[in-house]
């Protein structure tokens, strides 16, 4: 019996998670498919958490990315896609492709909106090349039942990110940086 040297077991093991969080199941779908998972992610952010209610009135639009896979052992990834939709019509498609070091482990998929509270976030979203999450953007994560509060609202933040559906398993700490660009499905 040979022995596997513990450096290829990881790198083995990393380059798989790299995969599976590539390997997004709507990367293949057409708009009308995209749409219609945008559609059930809002519905369920509607009726699930009541208190998001000031975010969808008073938000200029709304990036829904339904799907993101992400999986990393020390290296990670992930991959979505979604619609931006400005008065709930949808005006652009766009990707989100994350990367990640640091220390952890697991696979997970999730959904994400990005509320953008102003015009000129909105703005500075559609009219980039490719826009970068920074330090003006607010995660949330809503607990059943639970409310946002007025701390998320428009005078905090230009674009508050809601993070609803984990399902999976990923532990760990690392540095990560998201970006957005437009696609065309």
């Amino acid at each position: 019996m040979t022995d596997i040297p513990r450096r290829g077991v990881i790198l083995g093991l990393g380059a798989t998670a790299m995969l599976a969080a590539c390997s997004n199941p709507i990367g293949s779908q057409g708009a009308d498919d995209l749409d219609a998972r945008v559609d059930a992610a809002r519905d369920f952010l509607r009726n699930n958490y009541p208190g998001l209610q000031e975010l969808f009135d008073n938000s200029r639009g709304i990036l829904y990315i339904p799907v993101v896979t992400e999986g990393g052992l020390f290296i990670g990834g992930a991959y979505g896609r979604g619609a931006l939709r400005i008065n709930d019509a949808t005006v652009d498609y766009y990707s989100a492709t994350r990367a990640s070091f640091g220390l952890q482990a697991g696979a997970q998929q999730y959904a994400h909106a990005l509320f953008f509270m102003t015009e000129q976030a909105l703005s500075d979203f559609r009219f980039s090349p490719g826009w970068a999450a920074s330090a003006d953007l607010r995660y949330a994560t809503p607990t059943q039942g639970g409310s946002m509060g007025t701390e998320t609202t428009t005078q905090f933040a230009p674009v508050i990110a809601v993070v609803f559906g984990q399902s999976g398993i990923m532990a760990g700490a690392s540095l990560s940086g998201v970006k957005y660009s437009r696609i065309i499905p």
